[in-house]
């Protein structure tokens, strides 16, 4: 059995860094067990399967595992699969858009050429909130071993994916976070998560550091996560720290695993939320199994 395989680095236009997505590019017949146990052996973060759509309205479909799970949506994956399949020829852009298929339903990709290359943004699923409770507060300061900020109380965001969002003092101190992973796979399955996001303001610029932490999913770090900084931008919406329907600002995450991601995060008018970025190609061949 031989499958079209490629991986590719998403928020980055640079290879070997950003966050690298595998994508199965003809999995079809493939198993659930098969997609786990090639998800395992990537050992990514994320590894996609491209399938033939259920709804008409979409260009292609696509499963999503982590190392130890299946999620529904995933920011990184959803860009690099759309880069992939359009590199492929399997789907292709229309009125510079192109519409994945996955189990949270059809997500918009934009779809734009320039001197700077290839850039795509999603449309962000609509985004659930749910607060964290004082003492539940007082645990992720204990994983983290670092407190947070409480005049902008930590919450959970579901878009999807499920991400518990924090804020904390400074950058310096965000990128010195060194959590404990095992407490936190007990806290992320008690509560349902993903994985914890927790950010820091750049107060020269406006613009943010994230680090994303999923050792439920097998992923102690994800190196630059896209539904984790749209959850981010969600929770800074809530906060009232993005005023107005129409914002944009840059995220930058992955320095502390030797990955530097670019990440835009957008509103327009209508105040749904978009997270871009490049996606560049750095492995392409064939799976056998």
């Amino acid at each position: 059995m031989h499958r079209r395989y490629c991986v590719v680095d998403a928020f980055s236009a640079t290879p070997l860094m950003g966050n690298p997505v595998a994508v199965v590019l003809e999995a079809d017949g493939l198993t659930d067990q098969q997609m786990a146990a090639i998800a395992r052996w990537t050992n990514l973060s994320e590894t996609t399967f491209v399938l033939p759509v259920t709804d008409a309205k979409a260009d292609y479909r696509v499963r999503i595992f982590t190392p130890g799970s299946e999620l529904p949506f995933a920011g990184h994956p959803t860009l690099g699969t759309a880069h992939a399949v359009m590199e492929a020829g399997i789907a292709k852009a229309r009125e510079g858009k192109i519409v994945q298929e996955c189990g949270v339903g059809l997500i918009d990709v934009s779809v734009s050429e320039g001197d700077a290359g290839r850039q795509l943004a999603l449309t962000l699923p609509p985004a659930g909130l749910t607060a964290i409770s004082g003492e539940d507060t007082n645990e992720l300061e204990a994983i983290l071993g670092h407190p947070v900020l409480r005049p902008v109380p930590p919450a959970i965001i579901e878009v999807g994916a499920v991400w518990a969002v924090a804020q904390v003092d400074s950058i310096d101190a965000l990128l010195a976070l060194t959590p404990d992973y095992a407490r936190s796979v007990t806290f992320e399955r008690r509560l349902g998560l993903t994985g914890l996001s927790i950010f820091a303001i750049d107060p020269t610029t406006g613009n943010i550091e994230t680090r994303s932490f999923a050792p439920s999913c097998g992923v102690n770090e994800d190196p630059v996560c896209g539904s984790g900084n749209g959850s981010v931008a969600a929770f800074r919406v809530h906060v009232g720290q993005l005023a107005g329907a129409s914002w944009s600002y840059i995220a930058h995450q992955g320095q502390k695993v030797g990955r530097e991601g670019v990440i835009a995060l957008s509103a327009d008018h209508s105040g749904i939320i978009r997270v871009g970025g490049a996606c560049v190609t750095t492995v392409s061949g064939t799976l056998s199994l």
